[in-house]
């Protein structure tokens, strides 16, 4: 094999940070991650409370590739609780039965009126923000649900979208490989990029640099996406308590990872440069 094969062969990864806009401690681990490490792309919660300070710093970071992080769980929504009133609850918030909201918007018209109207809301306020739409991903993978999916593909065609995550990591169960394969399908038939292989799911909260060194190690061909959740600090929310957020964004900004990177893989800017492939 010639040194140019040899190069072209390499496995091509993206290193995104979920849950941008969070909080300030996400963003600061962001900006180090992209300016001292391998972190090249963000996924933003346009809804989240340091959203704005999220954007202000993204724009100060040209090499970063930003997309929209999708909240339909767990979170807040963009519209007025009094918009999307079958969608939250007495809190004004997500909730996190996702099983239990699934089922709701597939089956209840109404329900899905009002998720409609806040993926609507979520897309257009991240085309508020100025920044170039890279890709596209849900809190906790809710765009594997069909209608999610079907939702986010219709109106993210009028914002510019080009490329979704597709959440298939090699340890995955059996019984989401239908989930999946349809995913990847209907990605493909609208022309949407998406990455091959997806690291994180398993080791969620835990991507510290002994791990994200044996996924280096171990990248498939193609093209990988590996997410973090960095921060400065740790403790940022119930959900994620036993998040090692800092650990996370330690392993972004170490030598040793960046020169693993380096040495094994070809590392990409986001995922602007994927073509889509057609089924």
């Amino acid at each position: 094999m010639s040194m140019k094969d040899a190069h072209a062969a390499r496995p091509r990864l993206i290193v995104t940070a979920d849950d941008f806009g969070l909080h300030e401690a996400v963003n600061d681990a962001v900006e180090q991650g992209c300016r001292n490490g391998v972190l090249r792309a963000a996924s933003l919660m346009v809804a989240a409370p340091a959203a704005a300070d999220a954007v202000a710093r993204a724009k100060r970071l040209p090499e970063l590739a930003v997309g929209l992080h999708l909240v339909l769980a767990d979170g807040a929504p963009m519209l007025p609780p009094t918009q999307v009133p079958d969608l939250v609850g007495a809190d004004g918030r997500f909730g996190s039965n996702m099983a239990k909201d699934g089922v709701k918007f597939f089956f209840l018209p109404h329900v899905r009126r009002q998720l409609e109207a806040e993926i609507r809301a979520q897309f257009e306020a991240f085309a508020g923000s100025g920044l170039v739409l890279d890709h596209v991903n849900a809190h906790k993978h809710f765009h594997l649900h069909p209608t999610v999916l079907s939702l986010i593909l219709s109106i993210g065609r009028q914002h510019g979208l080009k490329a979704v995550r597709l959440p298939v990591e090699p340890s995955m169960p059996g019984w989401l490989k239908p989930w999946l394969n349809l995913m990847r399908w209907r990605l493909q038939c609208n022309g949407i990029a998406h990455n091959d292989h997806v690291f994180g799911i398993s080791h969620s909260g835990g991507m510290d640099e002994t791990t994200v060194l044996e996924i280096i190690d171990t990248l498939p061909a193609g093209v990988s996406e590996m997410y973090l959740h960095p921060a400065a600090r740790n403790q940022l929310t119930p959900s994620m308590a036993e998040y090692r957020h800092t650990d996370e964004l330690a392993a972004l900004i170490s030598p040793a990872v960046g020169a693993r990177v380096a040495e094994r893989c070809e590392l990409l800017s986001g995922f602007g440069g994927l073509q889509a492939a057609r089924a």
